[in-house]
């Protein structure tokens, strides 16, 4: 009897070198298959990329072009397709890699492929293995706090309408803000307006061609160069300064 494979969805970091966990490694470096998911829209597909200077075997990866286009029910065909892919290589005793960019589950669309995995055989062995978030790295390039004492942090998606984004501002002590893309010139606007520019961060395409990395958002960057695989941290206080 073949005793089936298990299946990895591993967190490879936002993309710079060394960041991806020990644990992660191993798991490709054993792997029978490896899935990297490439946007309909891209040449490569940015996880493989994070991944360019390690040692494992390539000619065992699978590239999946996937299409964010909003459609709920064309979104849940795909990953209905993939899990069936997928877990006939489980039944057939292979094991399974899936990669993403920073955590395997924040904001990340392997959730999606999870659960379409449980939904198609939950019979079938799982593990998902953390990663390296870009906020958790932009804080560290940049040195901003992301919570001190029992300040309030808030992790969001950019949202459409920029009054909505003044009133989490306003409501929380931190907010990670993710997601920005073409609203980037709108988000630089108002935080000049609430006077925070120079107490927030940004970071774009950690690890990657075009790396951009800003401790203090004053002055302004240019917004045009930013907003694709950018994260903004932002404080509406000054941090705290001990003597």
């Amino acid at each position: 009897m073949t005793h089936p494979g298990t299946f990895y969805g591993l967190g490879v970091g936002p993309g710079s070198y060394g960041l991806l966990p020990v644990a992660a490694l191993e798991v490709l470096q054993r792997a029978d298959l490896i899935y990297a998911p490439r946007s309909r829209v891209s040449e490569a597909s940015v996880a493989l990329t994070a991944l360019r200077d390690l040692d494992f075997p390539r000619e065992r990866v699978r590239e999946v072009e996937f299409n964010m286009d909003g459609d709920d029910a064309r979104l849940g065909e795909h990953y209905a397709a993939l899990a069936r892919e997928i877990t006939a290589h489980q039944r057939a005793g292979h094991s399974v890699a899936y990669l993403t960019i920073g955590d395997a589950m924040t904001y990340s669309t392997l959730g999606y492929l999870v659960a379409a995995l449980g939904r198609e055989a939950p019979e079938l062995p799982r593990r998902v293995l953390p990663g390296v978030t870009s906020y958790a790295t932009a804080a560290a390039l940049t040195g901003f706090s992301l919570g001190e004492g029992k300040e309030r942090v808030l992790i969001l998606p950019c949202p459409d309408d920029l009054e909505a984004l003044r009133a989490d501002i306003l409501s929380h002590d931190v907010v990670v803000l993710m997601k920005v893309g073409r609203r980037m010139a709108g988000v630089l606007s108002l935080l000049s307006d609430l006077g925070i520019l120079e107490h927030c961060a940004l970071a774009h395409r950690l690890g990657l061609d075009g790396e951009v990395v800003l401790p203090s958002l004053d002055p302004a960057p240019d917004a045009g160069r930013l907003g694709y695989l950018s994260v903004l941290l932002i404080r509406r206080e000054p941090p705290r300064r001990f003597s």
